[in-house]
């Protein structure tokens, strides 16, 4: 099952934390984000799918050493709709954000220093994005049953785990 159908099972289901308002505030910022920087919202979505795909790794990384408490702890410390510098640096190294910058330039034809600077919105808005699967009134740090994080961590990158499709697909959901 894609990321969007486990979103739209986590909006469904009462016993997880995903709601249309965090969903609808979640596409809000990266359509405001790509509006302040100019940007047209087909070419942040695609910046976003990078990011995202740079999330997976990291996550996965960060799984590996640390286990499924340590995603938990990060996604509650740097879940969010605002902007948060320290979300990005919880999850890559300056080179890595360089790095993550020019690649997404490359694919989008923005310059480097503008994705940058949408890195402190993206990362924990993706991140937030992630968190909606949590089951409702799980303890802070509990990695219990979050089916949308498990979705996009066990992907095989393949392509079917896009952050940026969920949010468009999760954007016409929402505005039927």
């Amino acid at each position: 099952m894609g990321l969007f159908d486990q979103v739209i099972n986590a909006i469904n289901d009462p016993n997880q934390q995903a709601s249309t308002d965090q969903i609808g505030q979640i596409i809000g910022v990266v359509q405001q984000l790509a509006s302040s920087k100019g940007v047209d919202p087909s070419v942040a979505q695609t910046v976003t799918s990078v990011v995202g795909n740079y999330v997976r790794s990291s996550l996965k990384q960060q799984q590996a050493t640390g286990g499924s408490q340590q995603i938990s702890a990060i996604l509650d410390q740097f879940s969010g709709t605002q902007a948060n510098p320290a979300a990005v640096q919880a999850l890559f190294s300056p080179q890595q954000q360089q790095h993550i910058a020019q690649d997404a330039a490359q694919k989008t034809g923005l310059n480097a220093d503008t994705i940058q600077s949408m890195l402190p919105l993206i990362v924990p808005a993706i991140l937030n994005l992630l968190q909606s699967g949590r089951q409702a009134g799980a303890a802070s740090g509990s990695p219990a049953g979050n089916s949308v994080l498990s979705s996009f961590l066990d992907s095989d990158s393949d392509g079917d785990v896009d952050i940026g499709d969920a949010l468009s697909f999760a954007s016409r959901f929402l505005n039927r």
